[in-house]
C-alpha cells in the first residue's frame, strides 16, 4: 500500500470511495433513502473542485492506494471552526475507507500520514467532527489519541439532522 498526495485524476476514485464508505458506515444514522440515493457522480464535482484548488486555504488530500486502486482518503487543512485559531489548529475534514478494508490498518496509516503532514506544516493541534452515534469511528479516533473536547454541533446540511461531536488531539513534531 502506498499513501500519496491526491491528484486531480483521483477525483472519480475518491468520489466512489466516499459514497461506498458512507453507505457502509451510516445505516441507522442517516436516512436509508438518502444513503441509497448517493452516487459517485453526485460527489464528483466537490472532489474536482477540491483537488483543483491551488491557493490557500487549500484542503490537502491524501489517498491510500493498493494494487493501483484508491482504497481510502483523508482530507485536512486549517481549522474551520470559529473558536479555533486556524494558524495553530488544523482539521481533519474527512477520512473514509470502504468497508472491505476496515480493520486492515489502512485508516491508521492514512491518519498518521495526515497528522505528520499537519505537524510538519507547524500546526499544534488538530480537530475533527464525528457523527455522535458512529461508535466504530469514535473507537478508531480514541485508539489514535483523539478525545472529545466538549464541542457539539447539529448539522442539517444534507436535509436531516445529525449531531456531531468534536474530537481534538495534540500534534507531535
Amino acid at each position: 500500500m502506498v499513501i500519496r498526495r491526491a491528484e486531480a485524476a483521483d477525483a472519480e476514485a475518491i468520489a466512489a470511495v466516499h459514497v461506498r464508505s458512507w453507505q457502509a458506515a451510516y445505516p441507522g444514522l442517516m436516512p436509508q433513502a438518502y444513503l441509497d440515493g448517493l452516487t459517485p457522480a453526485t460527489r464528483l464535482p466537490v472532489w474536482n473542485r477540491l483537488l483543483g484548488e491551488s491557493s490557500p486555504p487549500r484542503t490537502e488530500v491524501l489517498v491510500a492506494e493498493a494494487d493501483g486502486s484508491v482504497v481510502g482518503f483523508a482530507a485536512f487543512g486549517p481549522g474551520r471552526d470559529d473558536d479555533v485559531d486556524p494558524a495553530s489548529v488544523a482539521e481533519i475534514s474527512a477520512i473514509y475507507l470502504p468497508a472491505e478494508v476496515w480493520g486492515a490498518g489502512v485508516g491508521r496509516r492514512l491518519m498518521a500520514a495526515a497528522l505528520d503532514s499537519l505537524a510538519a506544516a507547524g500546526y499544534e493541534q488538530a480537530t475533527l467532527w464525528v457523527v455522535d452515534g458512529n461508535m466504530r469511528a469514535r473507537r478508531f479516533y480514541e485508539r489514535g489519541g483523539w478525545r472529545p473536547d466538549g464541542a457539539v454541533q447539529r448539522d442539517e446540511s444534507d436535509g436531516f439532522p445529525l449531531t456531531e461531536v468534536r474530537y481534538r488531539r495534540v500534534l507531535r513534531r
